[in-house]
């Protein structure tokens, strides 16, 4: 190019040398800072989530105390599970009402999710769910259900006392973590009996599923037991709290 192009091409975009060379500095300065900024507004979005649901549990821990305690569902973790989760909270109480904490071994796990009434079981029994791909780790707090092999789940669930990490690898999807109520009422769930029959002195499975609370009511009774489920929206100023509430035998 001729100096009388660039005398022209100067001209014609009124900067000169020196001050486009500040411009050109400046905007990547601008982009520099701009990637920083996008992605942390990114993260918090994910971390926050949009499709989570949170779920409180109202338990009867032992004759005279009670504690409620939160779960948050995530469907991008587990989205077959978390399905099943909320398909079975939206049943209510036909479902909850009386379920057994039946299986609770002290850092391990507290298992659930048979129904009280040996009917209600028996429907539940054949309604199986393929397994979801393990995304999540079994921390503490992390919920997942149990299996008996693969894609045999249906509603018998565990949360994570303590970090199971050596579940992940044999498929144990968590589809939800404890977010409320962890320390003050989940540990404070029934471990007595320990582990079930017949490796241990606790209940029996095929009995739970062919006699239902009427077998537990009377050979476990201290066993922590579920009285309400409920979808929430934000926390509850009381969740986490235990009180001297007695709550009835409700099967």
């Amino acid at each position: 190019m001729t100096s009388r192009g660039r005398a022209s091409l100067r001209r014609s975009t009124g900067w000169s040398a020196p001050s486009l060379l500040i411009s050109i500095l400046l905007l990547t300065f601008l982009l520099l800072l701009s990637p920083v900024t996008v992605p942390a507004a990114a993260a918090t979005a994910e971390a926050e989530g949009d499709d989570t649901v949170r779920v409180e549990f109202e338990v009867q821990l032992a004759r005279d105390s009670t504690g409620k305690f939160v779960v948050e569902v995530h469907p991008s973790w587990a989205p077959l599970g978390a399905e099943r989760f909320l398909e079975l909270v939206d049943s209510g109480d036909a479902f909850w009402k009386g379920i057994r904490f039946f299986r609770v071994i002290s850092g391990f796990m507290a298992q659930f999710g048979i129904p009280g009434k040996p009917e209600v079981a028996a429907q539940w029994k054949e309604k199986v769910i393929k397994d979801d791909p393990v995304k999540e780790s079994n921390k503490r707090g992390y919920v997942s259900f149990a299996t008996s092999g693969k894609d045999s789940r249906t509603t018998q669930m565990f949360i994570n006392l303590v970090d199971n990490t050596n579940l992940d690898g044999m498929g144990f999807s968590p589809f939800a973590r404890v977010v409320e109520g962890m320390e003050d009422v989940v540990d404070s769930i029934y471990s007595g009996y320990g582990e079930g029959a017949p490796s241990g002195k606790g209940p029996e499975q095929g009995k739970i599923q062919s006699m239902g609370n009427k077998y537990l009511k009377r050979n476990f009774p201290m066993l922590s037991y579920v009285k309400s489920v409920r979808r929430i929206v934000g926390g509850s100023g009381d969740i986490g709290q235990k009180s001297g509430e007695s709550g009835g035998e409700e099967l």
